[in-house]
């Protein structure tokens, strides 16, 4: 993404308009959720993104597919990282 500076208005409730050149490049759209992160003097605004267990670990199953491991397979090789780890 291309740096974006716009310039927002706070209203007397608080509210802040996200100007609609920055919704546009990040997808926003009436309804969704952000998360605000205050450090120090910097307020930073992130799309939060809802996705499903399963959206999340297909890309994990789908190596483990290739990998030829089952789901059995997980416990030995925690064991093994543990061990090896001295955890």
């Amino acid at each position: 993404m291309a740096g974006l500076v716009e310039i927002g208005k706070i209203s007397a409730r608080g509210q802040i308009a996200i100007p609609s050149d920055i919704r546009t490049e990040m997808g926003l759209q009436e309804g969704e959720r952000v998360l605000f992160v205050l450090e120090d003097e910097t307020l930073l605004i992130k799309k939060i993104t809802s996705k499903t267990f399963a959206e999340i670990t297909k890309p994990l199953k789908e190596a483990a597919s290739k990998a030829n491991m089952k789901e059995s397979d997980a416990s030995e090789i925690v064991q093994r990282f543990r061990k090896k780890k001295g955890l």
